[in-house]
């Protein structure tokens, strides 16, 4: 996957499709489009899944708390969704134990019959079936859970994946599939005519240099700014999604030792709470507090903060301090609006398809699991508005780059999946980039040179945060990894010293906002 190329590619050119946006949505369309046999161009204005779709729980789930909401169509769809990821990138994506504890005699009963439902509904794409434990069992499975008043646990299994990791490889899946898709270049303008909306003028954020992109059909798959796509059209078009922010901490491994997660089902604000076991730290979230306006960089609210501290307080054995948290990071949710006035935490995860009189298409809503499936609709909807002949969907057993139920000898190679031999080989002919840049980062300085190289990575932000998660893992040690990171992708993509220190400092200020 190389920028420079798939730039010149797409450059004054004419596709079938043109997406406008590079999250989960807007890759998922992009590879069942080139799936299909479609000439397909992605265009995303900051890097592929900069927003929400890297600040996730890190969970491919079927959403136990909308089976309690009644919304058994969402929980089929996503359990089966979730089955089919597993099957497709297996590399990225694997079954997890949750246990939810139980304190109170009444909700045994509830939530073990609530988890067999949901074991029924995944049918066969389910992971491993449900269980009532003991309190000694659920002790020995969540250690560190708070033991007082604990009388038993319900355990279930869901998926865990690497949100920002399978968007990269879902762009080089694109990119496999003779698709092309293109990071920091931005849309700054829709083209019109005879009353459709043909093309996109943009805008390459590196060079500053303008052209135009043509398409049959434009999709705009921006999430939480589609409204702002939607009005270069019309600039009167009514707002169809409101934001929800989700706030997470992570906190050092010691604080959830075991191997399952915690799933608390209902807190006093009606949220899911977990505490999830993810590359050797502990995820805890997530809050859902209604937000009035996108931004590309969301910081948490300190009553965010003060919920989740208070929370992870009582439900883990040890308290966790201001002093543990390693990062903290923040996420907007495009939910279809409502009415009534509803609570975000009440509204659905459903997504739309809406077409404007001009032609425009765009997708919103939805969550991580479900990306397939709305991508599959969205290009049946686009098939159609394009005047083109029907053709098959694949992407229900189309393996995404990188698939291997193979494991690397060194698990922190496992997320590359097929392509980890050729970083392993980078290593072996210099064996100076098998080091890590940071005693308290699993990065090595291959990694960052196979990200510059072959997964788009243009700045420091880029490898640290989504090409690495060096980020989330631990901010203050990735501000300390900075220098020797900008210094290698100087290197690699022909930078000169003052582009190494100014990427080195923006990031630091970036960085500055993920610590507590």
């Amino acid at each position: 996957m190389n920028r420079d190329r798939a730039l010149a590619a797409i450059r004054d050119a004419e596709f079938d499709f043109v997406v406008i946006g590079g999250g989960a949505t807007g890759l998922g369309i992009a590879v069942d489009a080139a799936a299909r046999g479609y000439r397909v161009a992605l265009l995303e204005r900051h890097d592929f899944a900069k927003g929400t779709s890297s600040r996730s729980t890190k969970l491919v789930h079927g959403g136990v708390r909308y089976l309690k909401q009644g919304n058994v169509p969402l929980v089929l769809e996503a359990l089966r969704e979730r089955g089919l990821l597993t099957r497709n990138a297996p590399h990225l994506v694997g079954s997890l134990e949750f246990v939810i504890p139980v304190y109170h005699w009444w909700d045994g009963p509830f939530y073990g019959i609530g988890m067999k439902v949901y074991d029924a509904l995944a049918g066969r794409l389910g992971l491993q079936p449900s269980r009532i434990l003991s309190r000694e069992e659920t002790l020995a499975a969540i250690p560190n859970v708070e033991p007082q008043g604990l009388l038993r646990g319900v355990s279930y299994h869901d998926g865990q994946f690497d949100d920002a990791r399978l968007a990269v490889n879902l762009a080089q899946t694109c990119t496999d599939h003779g698709g092309f898709a293109v990071n920091y270049v931005e849309v700054t303008g829709l083209i019109r005519e005879h009353g459709r909306i043909r093309g996109v003028e943009a805008r390459d954020a590196e060079s500053g240099e303008t052209f135009t992109v043509r398409a049959r059909v434009m999709i705009n798959a921006t999430g939480v700014f589609c409204d702002s796509i939607r009005r270069m059209e019309q600039p009167e078009a009514r707002e169809i999604v409101t934001f929800s922010q989700g706030v997470h901490l992570v906190l050092p491994r010691r604080f959830l030792p075991g191997s399952s997660a915690i799933m608390v089902p209902h807190t006093e604000d009606g949220r899911v709470l977990f505490a999830v076991p993810w590359n050797d730290r502990v995820v805890v979230g997530t809050t859902d507090t209604p937000v009035p306006v996108a931004s590309a960089e969301p910081r948490a609210l300190e009553e965010e903060i003060a919920f989740l501290m208070t929370h992870a307080a009582r439900y883990l054995d040890a308290d966790p301090q201001p002093r543990d948290v390693l990062s903290l990071f923040a996420g907007l949710r495009p939910l279809l609006r409502g009415s009534g006035g509803k609570a975000t935490a009440a509204l659905s995860r459903d997504h739309a398809v809406v077409i404007s009189e001009g032609g425009l298409l765009t997708v919103t809503g939805g969550k991580w699991t479900t990306y397939r499936q709305m991508a599959e609709e969205a290009v049946d909807a686009a098939e159609t508005l394009g005047g083109y002949e029907p053709r098959p969907c694949p992407t229900r057993s189309l393996a995404i780059h990188g698939a291997t139920d193979e494991r690397p000898p060194d698990p922190a190679l496992s997320a590359y999946g097929s392509d980890a031999p050729a970083i392993v080989a980078r290593i072996r002919a210099r064996p100076e980039l098998g080091h890590p840049v940071h005693h308290r980062l699993p990065l090595t300085g291959a990694a960052v040179l196979h990200a510059v190289e072959h997964e788009m990575a243009r700045t420091v932000e880029d490898l640290l945060s989504r090409r690495t998660r060096a980020l989330l893992l631990d901010a203050r040690s990735s501000i300390e990894a900075a220098p020797a990171v900008a210094a290698l992708m100087a290197t690699a993509l022909g930078r000169d010293p003052s582009w190494e220190s100014d990427q080195a400092r923006t990031y630091h200020a970036l960085a500055q906002g993920y610590l507590l």
